[in-house]
Order: structure tokens, then C-alpha cells, then sequence
């Protein structure tokens, strides 16, 4: 081709293609008939899914600053914990396997003091869990168990990494050679926030002190003792969920059988529980119990939904149905009992006797997890022996099946999605033609995996176009929660990515996924009216529920593209008022996202917009998620 050719044709090339950008696209007409209700949305649509991953629990959630407070952390029981000697003092530190102060904690940390006195104290340091955030003029509240042969004080301090300066102390004195708990309380003064401190626990004198269940915390979320961090909880009940799946998925089946979450062991006093392995490879206290979670429930006004073990676990081991399969099947009654039943009760009393007289509301019990996994056929029969016994003792409770099942028809079926945002895009009509005659659905963890360690805005696309089919076919969809829910974001705390909430010891943030969640739970209605869509593009979706005792309509509306999507939305069967609540998430860019250290990059900002005579007109941002609150006259 000649140059005059080529530039010539180049230049009507370039004419063809301003012209065609000059040309406003079309917009898409969304016609919503208000008084023409389809189908119920659930009330309990949204809601969380929690397990040990990413130090979820310890060094998360559970507000415990002290790591590895029962020494099983790692092979040598000593690791996060490093010995002590100011000046001339002289000791040694170790595990001594032969003695601990409950069964279930059969060992302990030997401190051998050679020299030491007030001047020159020996001791043992924690660093906590990447540091230990210490706020001014705030109280913690501290225990320790401990027997003596010698030093009969110990002085507990919080001390600043940076300078060495002791910013609160306290001595507990009369430790003998009996184990026996003892609590102090450290209270800091006008001093700086921040998370690089450590604690340490010294001692004056020669001889031999042993610790076990060291344990710090500070303020917790409804001042709950052994509770939960109040900034974390906060961001929770920002999200308005309506359960708690718990305890998880892996977390809830083991590596191996013996692995499992094992309830029995996770009530009762801290010092009678052992802990266990967790299948993210590191050791979980248990602090985080079975109580504690139907008290997490309660904090936040959620319907707890428990996972019983049914005889799976990660690495293949399982249990045949039948006679072998009896002791966990009574496992799970018993556990049903501890959290149902009344005081009068075997284990309602337990319950009772930790704390908690009156029993828990339970209406969802998921039998097992992730049982597709089971290759050796078993879960159908291990589904219908859980099934029927505890519809024989239990017969109100809806029963979830985490694989299909043959045998009986479960209540709800468990269904997990791992996605990328394009993927969803194409399955946000996954729902749409569900057959209604089958079990209700329950997706019980779901998540665009885009962004590390949270997730970032294409992410935040991608989780809004799914939510939409979710509440179109909120009928049959009974609940759906995101997972992973946490992840701790410094290094060595992730195990899996995406994850909904970060956090390191001193603060956290929200995802943009997060805020999406946010967004869509605290703007749902109980029906959906009929509406219909033209000239919708492809990375262009909505849903519409419907408040009837509010009379407020609630739009949904996800614009993945990159350009403005313009739309006309038309109502009938309704007056609505002169100006709308408009609720925008937005970002540049796919890969735009927070982290710990922009937190609020990306956060919904609030507007109104004028409705018009039943029509408003509105332009979508690109890459914009957006909630439309409506009210009627």
C-alpha cells in the first residue's frame, strides 16, 4: 500500500471511529411495576461465614494480645516467647512437659532464675500477635496461671518497643507451689497509640517459676469477658447480617478426624481447653468456643447457623455410615442440646453452668462441609443418618446438605462459588431457572477472588452483579454469605485470598467488596416487584426488592464497563416522592482498591436525585456500584 493510500485510509478510519464516539449510546429502559409483587425475598438473605483462616480468631476477631499464651504454638511450646534478663540477672527458659494446671494444659513454661533482685528482674517477653496495640488511658485486663519454687511475686508491664519505657505495670503477689490463677490489671496513662509494644512478665528472685494460659486483652465489644475486638465487631454490624454460619468450613472438619472442631473441648473454663490444629496450619486456642460464638450471634442479633461434624475430614479420612458413624451423630445431639435446651437439661445445664442460663433460637443445622469432596460415596448415607435422628428429637429444624443427596430430600443444599469478577458477570442469572420444587439453597460461601489480601474494586464488580441474581431469586436462595470473612495482613497471616475485612494489631478497613456488602444488606425490601429490562448492555445489571410496610423501593444497579451506562427507569403502580437517596461506590480503575494504609480509598458516598414525573434519567459512572432508596407517597 502507498503512503497517500495508507494515510488516507487511516484518516477515515479515525473520522469513522470519532464519529461513532460522538454518538451517546443508548440508554437502557428499566420499567418497575411497584404494586405487582413476584416473589418474597428471605429475611435472612445476608449474612456472615466465619473460620480459623488467616488468623481469623487469634490474632483477629478474638481480642486475646498475647500469642501463643498456651505454648503449643510451634514444636519447641516457646515460640513468641523469649527470656528476660535485665542487668546482672541470670535464668533459662524452657517446656517442661511434666506439669500444667488442668489436664487439658498439661504442660508449661519453665523460668530457672539463677540471680536476680528488684534491680535486675528476670523474666519472659510476648510480642503478641505482630505486635500489641496499647491505646492512652485505657484498661487491660490480664491472668496468668502459676506455681513457684522461690519467687512468690511476679511484676506484669506493658513496655514500648521503641523506647523501652514501661507504660503500665502491676504485681501480683502470694504465688505458691500450687497452680493457681492470678488476674491484674494494667491501666496506661497519656501515652501515643500504637502496636509496638510487648508484655512482660519478671521476676525479683532466685528460684523457679512455671506459667501457663498467659492471657492480656483489652477493651472488648460490649465489654464481654474473653470477647471480641470492638473495631472489628463494629465493622460487622455495619454489614446488618442476619446469621452466623459457624464454625466454618475446614476449620469446622480437621486435616484428619482427630482434628476436627471438637466442641466438647471449646466450652467451659479457658484452662480446660486443650485447643487443636487448626487445617491452616496453626495452632487455634479454642478461646474462640462454642459459647463464644452463639454469643457473637447475640451481640449482633444473629440467627446462629451450626455445622455439625459429620464424619469427613480434609484428608480423606471418613466414617461409614451405620454403627461406626452412632457416637458422632450423638455428638451432634448432645451439641444441639447445649444450645437449645433448657437449664433442666444434661447439656442445657453445662450451657447454664458457663454462663448462659436461657437457651439459643436455632432454626438452620448444616451437616457437614464441602462433602462433594468425599470420594468415598458415603455422604448420602451419613447425610440420612444425622437426618433422621435429629428430625426425630428436632423436627422444626431445617437440615442442610452440603453435597446432593439420594436418600432424602435435605431442607437446604449448601453451594460454594469461587470466582473471578468476568465469571460472574456471566453466571448472574445462575438462579433464574432454579427448579422451585427442590430444596431451598443456601450459598454458604462465595467470593470474586481478584485483589491481595482483600479484595479490590474489579473484585467489588464482580460481588454486586452476583448479589443481584441472589436477590432476584431471593425466593428459593435462603441465605448467602461471603468467605473468606478476615484475614490478619501482615506477613505470614494470610493462608487465602480474597478476604472481606484487613487488619493488623493497631486498626482494619473494609474491602470495596466490603462496602458493596454493606450497601445491598441494609437496603433490602421483602418482595420483589416485576420489572423488566431493554437495552441492557452485558456488564449492566440491577435487582429491586420492595419494603411494603416502609413503602420504600430499593434499586440496585452495577455498572462493570468502562464507560457511562445511561438508563431510563420507569415506574408504575406507585407515586413516588420528588427526590430520590442515591448511594454510589465507584472507583478509576478494576485494580483501585483499600488497604491498611488508605483505608477509605474507595467508600459509598451519598446524594439525591430528582425522580421526575415516573421517569428518572440517570447516567451510570463507570465502574460504579449504586443503590437507588425510593419512597412512596
Amino acid at each position: 500500500m502507498k503512503w497517500e493510500t495508507f494515510a488516507s485510509a487511516a484518516l477515515l478510519a479515525a473520522c469513522a471511529a470519532a464519529g461513532t464516539a460522538q454518538q451517546p449510546p443508548r440508554p437502557a429502559v428499566l420499567t418497575i411495576q411497584v404494586d405487582k409483587p413476584v416473589s418474597p425475598v428471605s429475611p435472612t438473605l445476608y449474612g456472615l461465614m466465619t473460620e480459623e483462616i488467616n488468623y481469623s480468631y487469634d490474632g483477629g476477631l478474638y481480642a486475646e494480645m498475647v500469642r501463643n499464651r498456651t505454648f503449643r504454638a510451634d514444636w519447641s511450646g516457646l515460640n513468641d516467647w523469649l527470656l528476660l534478663e535485665k542487668g546482672d540477672s541470670a535464668a533459662a527458659i524452657s517446656l517442661d512437659q511434666t506439669t500444667g494446671p488442668s489436664d487439658a494444659l498439661p504442660r508449661s513454661l519453665k523460668l530457672e532464675v539463677q540471680t536476680a533482685d528488684a534491680h535486675d528482674p528476670a523474666g519472659v517477653l510476648n510480642d503478641g500477635y505482630w505486635g500489641m496495640e496499647l491505646r492512652p488511658n485505657t484498661t487491660y485486663h490480664g491472668s496468668f496461671y502459676a506455681k513457684s519454687d522461690g519467687p512468690d511475686a511476679v511484676t506484669a508491664s506493658l513496655v514500648s518497643n521503641p523506647t523501652g519505657r514501661t507504660l503500665a505495670t502491676a504485681t501480683v503477689t502470694g504465688i505458691g507451689g500450687a497452680w493457681q490463677q492470678y488476674t491484674f490489671v494494667l491501666k496506661t496513662g497519656a501515652i501515643a497509640a500504637g502496636p509496638r509494644n510487648h508484655l512482660e512478665l519478671t521476676v525479683a528472685r532466685p528460684g523457679t517459676l512455671w506459667l501457663q494460659l498467659v492471657s492480656l486483652f483489652p477493651p472488648t465489644y460490649h465489654d464481654r469477658a474473653n470477647g471480641n475486638r470492638i473495631d472489628l465487631m463494629e465493622k460487622l454490624a455495619a454489614m446488618h447480617p442476619s446469621f452466623l454460619r459457624f464454625p466454618g468450613g475446614n476449620y469446622l472438619e480437621g486435616d484428619r478426624i482427630a482434628d476436627r472442631f471438637q466442641w466438647k473441648k471449646t466450652i467451659g473454663p479457658l484452662v480446660d481447653r486443650p485447643g487443636h490444629p487448626s487445617p491452616w496450619h496453626y495452632f487455634s486456642t479454642d478461646g474462640m468456643g462454642l459459647l463464644e460464638y452463639l454469643e457473637w450471634c447475640e451481640d449482633l442479633k444473629m440467627q446462629p447457623v451450626l455445622a455439625v461434624y459429620a464424619g469427613y475430614s480434609l484428608m480423606g479420612q471418613h466414617v461409614n455410615p451405620g454403627a461406626d458413624l452412632d457416637p458422632y451423630v450423638q455428638d451432634a445431639l448432645d451439641e444441639l442440646e447445649y444450645v437449645t435446651g433448657s437449664a433442666d437439661t444434661q447439656w442445657g445445664a453445662e450451657r447454664a453452668k458457663d454462663g448462659h442460663p436461657q437457651p439459643f433460637h436455632l432454626t438452620y443445622v448444616e451437616i457437614g462441609n464441602e462433602d462433594w469432596f468425599d470420594r468415598s460415596g458415603s455422604y448420602d448415607g451419613r447425610y440420612a443418618q444425622f437426618y433422621k435422628a435429629i428430625k426425630a428429637k428436632y423436627p422444626d429444624l431445617q437440615l442442610i446438605a452440603t453435597a446432593p443427596v439420594k436418600s432424602v430430600q435435605p431442607d437446604v443444599l449448601d453451594e460454594h462459588y469461587y470466582l473471578r469478577a468476568t465469571e460472574f458477570f456471566h453466571d448472574a442469572t445462575h438462579y433464574d431457572k432454579t427448579d422451585r420444587k427442590g430444596p431451598k439453597i443456601f450459598v454458604g460461601e462465595w467470593a470474586t477472588r481478584e485483589g491481595v489480601p482483600t479484595p479490590n474494586f474489579g473484585a467489588a464488580l464482580g460481588d454486586a452483579a452476583w448479589m443481584t441474581g441472589l436477590e432476584r431469586n431471593s425466593d428459593i436462595i435462603v441465605m448467602a454469605s461471603y468467605a473468606p470473612l478476615f484475614t490478619n495482613v501482615n506477613p505470614g497471616g494470610l493462608q487465602w485470598d480474597t478476604d472481606l475485612i484487613g487488619y493488623n494489631a493497631e486498626k482494619s478497613y473494609g474491602s470495596p467488596s466490603y462496602y458493596a456488602q454493606v450497601m445491598f444488606a441494609n437496603h433490602l425490601g421483602n418482595e420483589t416487584p416485576a420489572s423488566t429490562l431493554e437495552n441492557g448492555g452485558a456488564k449492566f445489571f440491577y435487582s429491586v426488592t420492595h419494603d411494603s410496610a416502609k413503602k420504600k423501593l430499593y434499586l440496585k444497579l452495577v455498572n462493570a464497563a468502562s464507560a457511562p451506562q445511561p438508563i431510563d427507569i420507569r415506574f408504575t403502580g406507585a407515586s413516588l416522592t420528588a427526590s430520590a437517596r442515591l448511594i454510589t461506590l465507584s472507583a478509576p480503575d478494576t485494580q483501585a482498591t483499600n488497604s491498611i494504609a488508605d483505608p477509605t480509598n474507595i467508600v459509598p458516598v451519598d446524594s439525591t436525585v430528582p425522580t421526575g414525573a415516573g421517569v428518572l434519567h440517570h447516567t451510570m459512572p463507570p465502574y460504579s456500584i449504586q443503590v437507588l432508596v425510593l419512597d412512596q407517597k
